[in-house]
């Protein structure tokens, strides 16, 4: 199949997040793995290949829909694919998904401890905490199961053990929300240390909601 110009630009840009990621201090070695939707496919980073040796023509593609798990390109797929393709096929309104081992995340995830919300972006995720899902070996389709349980409604959650994932209608959106849920993560984990953390009414959230629907809009 001929690649567009388009697809070798989403190829790319996932090797850029990849990198990124690592940069940032989010990310360790070849943990963390991103995918993006593609028309009826789902373009993904291969499975343990350093980020800095990727290329393009390396990034697997599997149909969203058809036989599950058939795959196209020089290498496997991550490990993840199924929670990536799972997410994918359940809500069509995702376009990336970004799976991370961040620092603070991940010890939250470690405690399967959620996050209340104790910070009003919590309202980015789309309800009133970050969920922790149950455990499930990496790479099973346990394990998608509980992604999906846990972001039901939401836009990130943790993984009991794990990690974290983030997703939106777009990869930039994606790697905002890695961060963004992270970022939160290192506060609720600080503020613990000091003491009780306060969190926000069902009625605080909702005025977060409101104002974030017209936020960045010219009035």
């Amino acid at each position: 199949m001929t690649e567009t110009t388009e697809e070798t630009a989403l190829r790319r840009a996932i090797i850029d997040a990849c990198l990124e990621m690592n940069a940032m201090g989010l990310n360790q070695g070849t943990s963390g793995n991103i995918s993006v939707r593609y028309g009826q496919t789902m373009l993904i980073s291969p499975s343990a290949i350093k980020y800095d040796r990727m290329q393009p023509d390396m990034i697997a593609t599997l149909p969203i829909e058809g036989e599950y798990g058939t795959w196209d390109g020089p290498l496997k797929p991550s490990t993840e694919w199924r929670f990536h393709l799972d997410i994918l096929r359940k809500r069509p309104e995702v376009g990336a998904i970004v799976h991370l081992h961040s620092p603070f995340a991940t010890i939250l995830a470690i405690l399967r401890e959620p996050i209340p919300a104790c910070h009003y972006m919590i309202a980015a995720f789309g309800g009133d905490d970050i969920r922790c899902s149950g455990y499930a070996c990496y790479g099973t389709k346990a394990l998608s199961d509980e992604a999906l349980l846990a972001l039901k409604d939401r836009n990130g959650c943790l993984l009991a053990n794990h990690g974290m994932i983030a997703v939106g209608p777009t990869l930039d959106k994606a790697i905002w929300m890695a961060i963004e849920l992270e970022t939160i993560a290192k506060q609720y984990y600080h503020a613990k240390l000091l003491g009780e953390p306060v969190i926000l009414t069902e009625r605080d959230l909702e005025e977060t909601r409101i104002n974030f629907a017209t936020y960045g809009l010219q009035e």
